[in-house]
């Protein structure tokens, strides 16, 4: 037999017998045994104190401590003391503090601890919750006011973002060339062609510029005048 085959098969023997078995007819358990009857749970109080009829016996209470307040070291004195000596250099002053020692306290050594006071018309307690509208809830008026918020909202940053746009844009050769359109001479009266070249017969106008003057005078007239070229009589009142 080869030896790591037989260390495998010794260490299969030992875990086998470790492992708690299966009893007859009873499932296989999976859990420690529990202890007898008579074992007693928890950890065991060695102190003993002497129970209720010691503690009903006296009462025992801890001495307050003083409390001792290390007060301010009174720099301005130390100076004044230096200077009455004749120290007014930095490194005599500075020497003259760690060799003395003077405390300062305004309150003369003392201690007041006063009672609280309220303020006058102080009121306790919390304030009252508002009462909900329900009234507003039903008709849906916080829903309303929220959808109206955003268009606000919406509609604000449109106009932002368009006048950020055209603050970037303008006009250069190129786009002035597109816009540009070339005029055009308008459309002539379509006539017979053998009345084209002919000429006026009469001609009641003197000159061109009386001619303007008449058509720009039955113009401004022809507003109140009858017929589809507006030459007719007047309409009435």
């Amino acid at each position: 037999m080869k030896p790591g085959f037989r260390k495998r098969a010794i260490l299969g023997k030992s875990l086998k017998t470790s492992l708690p078995q299966a009893e007859l007819g009873k499932t296989l358990r999976r859990c420690y045994k529990l202890p007898g009857p008579d074992f007693i749970y928890g950890q065991r109080n060695c102190v003993k104190d002497g129970g209720v009829p010691e503690a009903i016996g006296h009462w025992n209470s801890i001495e307050a401590k003083t409390l001792r307040r290390i007060l301010p070291k009174g720099f301005i004195a130390l100076n004044r003391e230096a200077v009455k000596i004749g120290l007014v250099t930095v490194e005599e002053q500075d020497q003259y503090r760690k060799e003395h020692d003077i405390r300062f306290n305004s309150e003369g050594g003392k201690f007041h601890y006063g009672a609280w006071k309220p303020i006058e018309g102080m009121i306790y307690g919390i304030s009252s919750r508002p009462s909900t509208p329900f009234v507003d809830v039903l008709e849906h008026k916080y829903r309303d006011l929220w959808i109206k918020q955003q268009k606000m909202r919406d509609e604000v940053e449109r106009l932002k973002y368009r006048e950020k746009i055209q603050r970037r844009l303008y006009d250069t050769r190129t786009t002035m060339l597109r816009k540009f359109q070339p005029p055009l001479d308008p459309i002539p009266l379509w006539q017979l062609s053998r009345f084209k070249k002919a000429c006026p017969h009469l001609d009641t106008f003197g000159n061109s510029e009386a001619r303007q003057q008449a058509f720009s005078a039955q113009h401004t007239d022809a507003t109140a005048r009858k017929g589809l070229l507006e030459q007719g009589i007047y309409t009435p009142c």
